[in-house]
């Protein structure tokens, strides 16, 4: 009777344990994330790849509601979205918020720096970056999950852009931030404006270039449609594109749907520089064939626009989370022989 009753109860652990990991198993995580991107773009099939790694790295535990071309909020205003519990995340970047803080320039975009993807994304996990911009992303209530990195940036223009002196009056599209300080010093007239709004500035004579991304994606949008001019390779520009979630809602997640996250924003990154070494030498040939013209530009010339980006970046590091960013690059970018 005892071992009956022994049994017994053996087995009704074990069920309830069975009752308990299945409840574990269970567990169920639901996001709203917006990004800039269009979804026929290829930085948007890339962040429609992240989704579905995710969800079915997750078993479908971990489902993801995605708002492609700022469909909710303006880029600008993703970040505070997340931030409030009007989204969860933010798939844009982290330069759009150097209002708040300008050490969100140096997590964004840090001009003039790094030369590769692969550079860049190395200072954020072995160059200690990851730590010192995971305090600045708390300081607002967010968790920066990773970056993408889809390598330097092209301009759209009217006109060529082949040398510094190109730039004088030439009016174009900037994002907020720095961009805006280094390009006015070189004589341009950057009219700040959201990423949805560029093909239509562009095409009512508002602007007449823009900054807006690399290659491929500017092809994707359409901006050579209009303006028949562009440099390749890009040297400007090499944004970080974050994902950042609500901290709160971050922290509610089961470990192992943390980390699918955040081991899936590794995948992302990779996955991006590698396509768009492709992506951006196929769209290189297919305008050259549609009579757009290339312009690369001389490195004395590259040179010139280094060292005015880098003289600028002091008078951004006016915060103490600023500075210790600013310190973690330069440290990184003279082991690199980037910087002085």
């Amino acid at each position: 009777m005892l071992m009956k009753k022994a049994l017994a109860g053996v087995a009704t652990a074990a069920l309830l344990a069975t009752g308990l990991s299945a409840v574990a198993s269970a567990a169920e995580t639901k996001l709203r994330i917006q990004t800039h991107y269009a979804p026929e773009t290829p930085s948007g099939k890339l962040a429609a790849q992240y989704v579905d790694d995710v969800q079915k790295m997750s078993n479908g535990e971990i489902q993801i509601e995605m708002f492609y071309s700022s469909s909710v909020v303006k880029s600008v205003e993703t970040f505070d979205a997340a931030a409030t519990g009007i989204l969860d995340c933010d798939m844009t970047g982290g330069s759009y918020q150097t209002g708040k803080n300008p050490a969100f320039q140096f997590v964004g975009d840090i001009m003039g720096g790094y030369e590769t993807p692969y550079q860049q994304l190395s200072w954020l996990y072995y160059g200690g970056g990851l730590d010192a911009a995971q305090k600045l992303y708390n300081k607002f209530d967010m968790e920066l999950i990773g970056w993408w990195v889809y390598g330097q940036e092209s301009f759209a223009s009217g006109k060529p852009i082949t040398q510094v002196s190109d730039f004088k009056d030439w009016k174009f599209r900037s994002p907020p931030g720095m961009e805006t300080k280094i390009f006015e010093k070189l004589g341009a007239k950057p009219i700040v404006m959201d990423f949805t709004e560029i093909f239509t500035a562009l095409e009512s004579g508002i602007i007449d270039g823009a900054d807006a991304s690399g290659l491929a994606n500017n092809v994707g949008l359409g901006l050579y449609d209009i303006v028949k001019y562009a440099n390749y390779p890009g040297f400007h520009s090499m944004p970080s594109d974050h994902l950042a979630c609500n901290k709160a809602k971050f922290d509610a997640m089961p470990a192992h749907h943390q980390r699918i996250m955040k081991v899936g924003m590794e995948a992302l990154a990779l996955r991006t520089a590698l396509t768009f070494e492709k992506k951006n030498a196929e769209a290189a040939a297919s305008l050259k064939e549609k009579g757009v013209t290339l312009s690369q530009w001389a490195p004395e010339e590259l040179q010139k626009f280094r060292d005015a980006a880098q003289a600028t970046w002091p008078e951004f590091a006016t915060t103490p989370e600023a500075k210790d960013l600013v310190e973690a690059h330069l440290k990184y970018l003279r082991q690199l022989g980037l910087a002085k």
